[in-house]
């Protein structure tokens, strides 16, 4: 077991790839724009993650929480998925309405977190690595504290969104609360209220376990393993190209996002048609079931299997989040 993070003097690897990649295949930047119909698809997974609370309003807890595992995780997994869209305005060309989507898309995990991962998911892509302004790296004394057991790696997956929540605290030039950030917590609460008053507790937990189990010890909760934990000392970034990514809009495309964070979800499988032989002989995943078994059980994968590095590429945080390429036909790439 590695105990402490490995270390890297080289830049974080996607702005090299992507300036390779745009050399050879320059038509891989009529792939960059928005995809405004995923607010239909935001709106319906809504509907659809309420209609099951709604059902299970005075359902038995063992089909509350049966269900809440095997589908309502799936739901609101995918919309996770689709705040990320919002996260780099890949609806719309404004950040206003991207950001009122994704806070719409917020309401049914109970806790709001919208406007706030944006902010610090956008810093992940500007400072991959960095640790102390890149909240996606697990802390210090979180990977101590979890070690490399068996037992204790699923009770970090399971326990994961309390880690997660806890992570922001050592980001450093960030402001924390502003306007957006009060209002996405109004929206939400409030909806909490509504929730509860007038479904009831069952109802209220049914998408608070949906929530819980859809970043934590669940087969979509390994994208949070599959995206930077090391299997390959070489290489930092992985992407999967598994069924489930037709229900979590290509997320698994991962180097691919990295490399392009303009490309809307329904374009990312172009981006590695088109740039093949750069993608396919990187290390990359089919089951995420597969991924999550491995990484409890492997004793020489721990939560310090990742790459971090002291250096910013020149950055400040008035770099735009994607690489300084010219991406002009992006529109607000935010």
């Amino acid at each position: 077991m590695n105990r402490e993070f490995l270390h890297s003097a080289s830049p974080e690897p996607h702005k090299a790839r992507t300036r390779a990649i745009l050399r050879a295949h320059p038509e891989i930047r009529d792939q960059i724009g928005k995809n405004p119909w995923s607010l239909g698809v935001i709106a319906g997974l809504v509907a659809l993650q309420l209609g099951l609370a709604f059902v299970l309003r005075d359902a038995s807890w063992w089909a509350l929480f049966l269900t809440a595992y095997l589908a309502g995780a799936l739901v609101c997994h995918s919309l996770y998925v689709l705040i990320h869209e919002c996260a780099h305005n890949l609806l719309f060309r404004r950040a206003v309405p991207n950001t009122l989507a994704g806070i719409l898309a917020n309401v049914p995990s109970l806790i709001p977190s919208s406007v706030s991962f944006k902010r610090y998911h956008l810093k992940h892509h500007a400072f991959q690595g960095v640790y102390e302004l890149d909240a996606d790296l697990p802390s210090v004394w979180e990977a101590r504290l979890i070690g490399n057991s068996p037992v204790g790696k699923a009770l970090w997956l399971l326990l994961f969104p309390l880690f997660q929540m806890a992570r922001p605290f050592r980001i450093r030039e960030m402001s924390f609360l502003d306007g957006w950030v009060v209002l996405n917590m109004v929206v939400v609460l409030a909806f909490d209220v509504v929730l509860w008053s007038w479904l009831g507790p069952r109802a209220f937990a049914f998408l608070f376990l949906s929530a819980f189990f859809s970043i934590g010890l669940h087969p979509v909760g390994a994208r949070w393993i599959q995206r930077h934990y090391l299997v390959d000392e070489e290489q930092e970034t992985y992407s999967y190209y598994g069924r489930l990514n037709a229900l979590a809009f290509n997320v698994g495309y991962h180097n691919e996002h990295h490399d392009f964070p303009s490309v809307p979800w329904n374009r990312l499988p172009r981006v590695k048609a088109t740039a093949r032989e750069y993608y396919e002989e990187l290390t990359s995943y089919t089951s995420w079931g597969r991924l999550l078994l491995r990484f409890i059980f492997d004793p020489k994968l721990s939560l310090f299997s990742r790459m971090v590095r002291s250096e910013r590429a020149g950055r400040t945080m008035s770099d735009p989040a994607t690489p300084d390429l010219d991406l002009s036909r992006s529109g607000d790439t935010g």
